[in-house]
């Protein structure tokens, strides 16, 4: 009887590896260790397995043994079996079968059922056949089974050392098959080894990333300024879009009542209004208004020439991404399978996620992390992360080139129905994208996302992965036979290679566990570690490094360097308006990503490197339309202070001698004054204490 699984499976066949077939015809039934192959040809196992025509049986002769057989299995599930030994459809009992094959079908239908004491065994299949292939692979000839005690009895060894008859499994749990299973790798028998015994080469994924690897064009030909370069992220279709969304909610706000003069902003002014917050995280003050503060020592005359502050934050009040309309009718749908908790954001959000992959193709090494945001605004998904620095606020899955440049992100929402094998395992299925990417990526990651069933996924993808891993993963060895305790030493190093994957540990300040499918155990890395000498000092030595661990160090900071640079003269302000935050981060990953892009750029020019600051300052300043080196319009100190006499009752004759006042600066008397001062002050050839006032105010102010 055929299975949906074999039916799904039947195209495949033709292109899997040897391991991949055996494996996929054991799952289905739920094979146990003792799985045998008789036959070294793979065709075989293809052609028994179901929903494929059988061949017809072959005789058989007692001095060729079972070098041309059939497979013989112990299946869970009774009706997967033929009568006559084989997995899959019913042959027709051939009349050359010998005595011995009617007692192998028999011994196999007695054994059908497994109990289930030794249900485990089923899973350990994958370990014989893995021992099957590396065998080969080490031997450079045909994979074949390891032999069994069963054959090494006079008369039931065969020349090609295979298993005949059916396997015994007595007692409880796996004992029974660590006696008979003598592969160096299987489950029942592995352990952990030290750097001295040899390991498999790991499989090498050839890297051909879809487009060229470094910028895009256009960016990538003639010189680019900060604005051609910030102008890829944030386009006229960005600027409109939030022209339009403002426009409308500023409109929607006016028939609330809300009281305030507000006329439509248009992209020029939307435009200068991104330069002022870009200047802001540059001139960073503690409030918002202290940038149009006057008569202050801390006064900063720039931004009232751009922009007057009720202006500013009548843009800044009524920012809206998305229609304020069709808010409306997302919230009517809360609660129910078509409401969105990113409907606010979600134009923008799509937006710079497709800008951020088209300007930019990454380099081999990438990394998978979450970002926090800060916010504490009433919201569903808002997270705490105990460990982070940032413990609330909205929670990004991002992933970052070694560089730090953000090439793809998530909004964590919460939970989700998914594909039922766990968060990690969606957010990096989703975000390492073949159709963008290409294949040969190495993918590192930490141990929250680390799994044997994501890296085998991705490794079918034609991707390497390299990550910490948790103890308690599914699929992690457990294994404590010659394992790392807490009296090994420095630099001690101990591995496992289950088939594809390779968990590696290694004794540093504490014990380190990293799992990868494409780097080797040890290849001569050191590193340079503190020792304690008998004399009480201390001295550097050099202790051995796994490949894995130096590569992860080397290349899985991409997120953490990312969030470094955001952190740099970020637009980011308190707000209670999340979106308002999704706003701004989306803003700043635009700058951010648009300064590594310039650092590339330069660096192919052989150029300067621009700092952070001189970039974002130049942009700032190409927004608002002004010079970076421009001073600013002073305000004029002396517009209404005019020297007028002291007193104007008295007669011409008499203003020179009457009413004179004392000079506030040299107690002098003096017929003169500041009219709006209303203070005393000479003005004479050689003394105008006039001018000396007012240009000490004007310094004060």
């Amino acid at each position: 009887m055929k299975t949906k699984r074999s039916q799904d499976r039947d195209d495949e066949f033709d292109v899997c590896t040897t391991k991949e077939v055996i494996s996929d015809i054991s799952r289905p039934f739920g094979l146990a260790e003792g799985f045998v192959v008789e036959g070294s040809a793979t065709e075989k196992v293809l052609e028994a397995a179901p929903g494929r025509d059988p061949p017809p049986l072959p005789s058989q002769s007692s001095e060729e043994g079972s070098s041309s057989g059939l497979p013989h299995c112990h299946s869970r599930f009774s009706g997967h079996m033929s009568g006559n030994g084989t997995c899959g459809s019913r042959v027709p009992y051939s009349s050359a079968s010998s005595g011995r094959q009617r007692e192998q079908s028999s011994n196999v239908r007695r054994s059908a059922r497994v109990p289930k004491p030794q249900r485990r065994l089923i899973e350990q299949g994958d370990a014989v056949i893995e021992g099957v292939e590396e065998s080969g692979a080490l031997s450079g000839g045909e994979a074949s089974l390891p032999a069994s005690p069963h054959s090494e009895s006079p008369g039931m060894g065969s020349t090609e050392g295979q298993l005949r008859g059916r396997p015994r499994f007595r007692g409880r749990g796996s004992e029974g098959a660590t006696a008979r299973n003598r592969s160096p790798h299987s489950p029942a028998s592995r352990r952990w080894r030290s750097v001295e015994e040899p390991d498999v080469p790991p499989p090498n994924f050839k890297f051909t990333p879809r487009r060229r690897p470094g910028v895009q064009a256009p960016l990538n030909t003639g010189s680019p300024t900060p604005l051609n370069i910030f102008s890829n992220f944030f386009d006229i279709e960005v600027l409109r879009l939030l022209c339009r969304n403002t426009n409308l909610n500023a409109a929607r706000n006016k028939t609330r009542g809300k009281k305030y003069k507000w006329t439509d902003i248009n992209t020029e002014e939307m435009k200068k209004f991104i330069g002022v917050r870009l200047y802001m995280g540059v001139v960073n003050l503690p409030k918002l208004t202290d940038l149009w503060r006057k008569h202050s020592i801390y006064d900063v005359p720039f931004p009232s020439t751009v922009m007057p502050r009720d202006r500013f934050k009548a843009i800044l009040s009524n920012l809206h991404i998305s229609d304020p309309g069709e808010d409306a009718s997302n919230e009517l749908a809360r609660r129910t399978e078509e409401f969105d908790p990113l409907h606010r954001v979600r134009p923008l959000l799509n937006m710079i996620r497709t800008r951020c992959m088209a300007v930019y193709h990454p380099d081999r090494h990438i990394a998978v992390d979450e970002r926090m945001v800060a916010t504490k605004a009433r919201l569903s998904f808002k997270q705490y992360m105990r460990d982070k620095p940032t413990k609330w606020g909205l929670k990004w899955f991002v992933l970052a080139d070694s560089n730090g440049y953000t090439l793809d992100f998530q909004l964590y929402t919460g939970k989700s129905a998914g594909s039922g094998k766990g968060l990690s395992f969606d957010v990096v299925a989703s975000l390492v994208n073949k159709a963008y990417l290409g294949s040969g990526y190495i993918v590192y990651c930490d141990n929250f996302y680390t799994s044997p069933l994501l890296f085998r996924h991705l490794g079918q993808l034609g991707f390497g992965a390299c990550g910490t891993y948790r103890q308690g993963r599914v699929g992690a060895p457990k294994d404590q036979e010659n394992a790392l305790t807490k009296r090994s030493p420095r630099g001690t190093i101990r591995w496992i290679r289950d088939r594809d994957l390779l968990f590696v540990k290694w004794m540093d300040t504490r014990e380190v566990s990293i799992c990868t499918n494409v780097h080797s155990v040890y290849s001569g890395e050191t590193v340079m570690r503190w020792r304690k000498k008998e004399d009480g000092t201390y001295e550097k030595v050099p202790i051995p490094r796994p490949t894995a661990v130096g590569e992860y160090n080397s290349y899985m900071g991409g997120v953490d360097t990312s969030d470094q640079m955001l952190g740099t003269n970020s637009v980011h302000r308190k707000t209670r308006r999340w979106y308002i935050t999704v706003f701004q981060h989306l803003l700043d990953i635009a700058v951010t990503n648009s300064f590594i892009i310039a650092k590339e750029l330069s660096k192919t020019r052989s150029e300067r490197l621009p700092t952070r600051q001189d970039f974002q300052e130049e942009l700032a300043a190409s927004l608002i339309g002004v010079p970076r080196k421009t001073q600013p319009r002073k305000p004029l100190v002396l517009t209404n202070h005019f020297a007028v006499p002291t007193s104007s009752t008295q007669s011409k004759n008499q203003r020179a001698s009457m009413g004179r006042r004392q000079c506030v600066l040299c107690k002098r008397s003096t017929p003169w004054k500041c009219e709006d001062c209303d203070v005393g002050l000479c003005l004479q050839l050689d003394r105008n204490c006039f001018r000396m006032y007012h240009m000490s105010e004007e310094a004060e102010q």
